[in-house]
């Protein structure tokens, strides 16, 4: 039995059948191409905005960190084009883990599916520590039982997972509904910060746009310094155009999310129309405001003085817009809300396209017969969030958020060009233009971005990768459903004389 056996086509599309397979329920369609733009606006426009802009202006590019986004929001809208001819061919629920498994083999499609798995778990924890912080600001709560650090247990973190798992698991809908008021509020929020900041930046603060590279402290080297400087035996350095690439790989954790529209392909009316659409359309509007965004913050407060915790909200306090300044934070609260939201929805799908082809025990797959979810899955993962967000602080593995969906995305840029082979006569509604050369670049740039994150991202990535190869060779290789049919069709031996 090969890792390399890939998955007919025909049975992807068969299970995408609104009757399920074998007569079992399957995912509803109630989606269409707005509904879609919320759930991606929802998961995209969150923790960059809101944190990561300060974060990396401060300690890797200063206003440079305005490039960094759009060197990122670039490499995702490439990715994002890859994305686009394959959903729309072949709507599933399993995204970028089942384009690899029907071009490039099943071991690859169990590394890209473990992969999401850890990179939307970690993305919805490490939310909803944030989440929490700001509730507490917002509201004077105890840090002991909210703040990120200096509590045992992050109530807070906990109970908004578990709440928002409970709306995923009763219904895509609901979940649709609560992700376009949460979206709506950002995005307004997001236009007023732009319009309203634009009246108090000082072109003082922009000189010098890119600052001179400088060495870095004395812990950023060794294991803590990106693996491109590694490499080349480059000493350890921050600021200059290496910062604004450093920190373009980090800020690209805020624009990995879209995806999730990627994996909603079978609860979509119209995916061929809907998911380019939604897809495309996500990735355009974030990439406005989160430059738009940037730019004014490094505007209003020179680099060195931005609030890493809270960079929108202390810049409108620094130039006294104290009452702009709760505005931000209510809207923080919302769009990191709708960001775990999404993530649990996408973490569902994805755990129950890998159950439903076996990889891992298919009875976790189970459909709600009335709600239309893969509710034991979303339910497991939902719990696994919670006590991931209660316990541990995971401000230090929010790069692996980025290194994962890199990985996604190179792969899935690389399935383009080779399902375009393997299957010319497929019907594809949206077309990656100039392929396969778009499609090469577009990975090449999404590998190059992963390598100017640290060696430390690299070794916990691949010490995940291990534990799933432990269970793949362990169980999936074995129990899943193409090697059941193989060995179905293998002839009885003949008897011996």
């Amino acid at each position: 039995m090969s890792v390399l056996r890939t998955k007919p086509i025909a049975d992807v599309l068969a299970q995408g059948d609104a009757d399920g397979e074998d007569g079992k329920p399957g995912l509803r369609r109630r989606l269409g191409a707005v509904d879609l733009m919320g759930f991606g606006i929802g998961i995209v426009i969150g923790t960059g905005i809101f944190t990561l802009t300060g974060v990396e202006a401060r300690n890797s590019a200063g206003p440079g960190v305005v490039i960094s986004f759009g060197i990122a929001g670039l490499v995702a809208l490439l990715a994002a084009l890859c994305y686009a001819e394959l959903a729309s061919s072949v709507p599933t629920a399993g995204s970028a883990y089942t384009y690899a498994y029907a071009t490039m083999g099943e071991i690859v499609a169990w590394i890209i599916g473990w992969d999401l798995l850890l990179e939307f778990a970690l993305g919805a924890a490490v939310v909803a520590r944030g989440w929490s912080g700001y509730l507490a600001d917002l509201f004077g709560l105890p840090s002991a039982w909210f703040a990120e650090e200096g509590s045992v247990v992050n109530l807070g973190a906990i109970g908004i997972v578990l709440v928002l798992g409970v709306v995923a698991v009763v219904g895509i809908r609901e979940s649709a509904r609560v992700t376009n008021v949460l979206v709506l509020v950002k995005v307004a929020i997001c236009a007023f910060v732009i319009i309203a900041g634009l009246f108090f930046v000082k072109a003082a603060n922009l000189s010098p746009f890119i600052p001179s590279a400088e060495p870095a402290g004395a812990g950023d080297d060794g294991i803590k310094q990106p693996v491109t400087q590694a490499i080349f035996g480059l000493e350890p350095s921050v600021f200059g155009f290496v910062g604004v690439l450093t920190a373009a790989a980090v800020v690209f954790f805020a624009y990995t999310g879209f995806e999730a529209v990627a994996n909603l392909g079978e609860e979509t009316r119209k995916p061929k129309r809907d998911l380019p659409l939604g897809l495309l359309g996500t990735l355009v509007i974030s990439t406005v405001l989160y430059i738009g965004v940037s730019l004014v913050v490094v505007g209003m407060v020179k680099y060195t003085e931005i609030d890493e915790g809270a960079p929108i909200a202390s810049a409108f306090r620094a130039v006294g817009a104290g009452w702009a300044a709760v505005l931000v934070s209510i809207a923080a609260v919302a769009g990191l809300t709708s960001v775990i939201l999404v993530d649990l929805v996408a973490m569902g799908r994805i755990g129950f396209a890998i159950a439903r082809d076996g990889l891992i025990p298919p009875a976790i797959a189970k459909v709600h017969p009335r709600w239309g979810t893969p509710y034991r899955i979303a339910g497991i993962m939902t719990v696994a969030v919670a006590l991931l967000a209660g316990f541990l602080p995971l401000s230090a593995l929010a790069d692996l958020v980025s290194i994962g969906a890199l990985c996604a995305f190179t792969l899935v840029a690389i399935a383009v060009p080779i399902l375009r082979r393997r299957r010319p006569d497929l019907e594809r509604p949206f077309k990656v233009p100039f392929s396969p050369v778009l499609p090469i670049v577009t990975a090449v740039a999404c590998l190059y971005l992963s390598l100017n994150l640290s060696v430390e991202t690299w070794l916990r990535f691949l010490a995940w990768m291990l534990l799933g190869a432990v269970i793949y060779f362990g169980y999936g290789h074995r129990k899943n459903r193409l090697a059941r049919r193989e060995h179905s069709d293998t002839p009885e031996p003949a008897p011996t004389p």
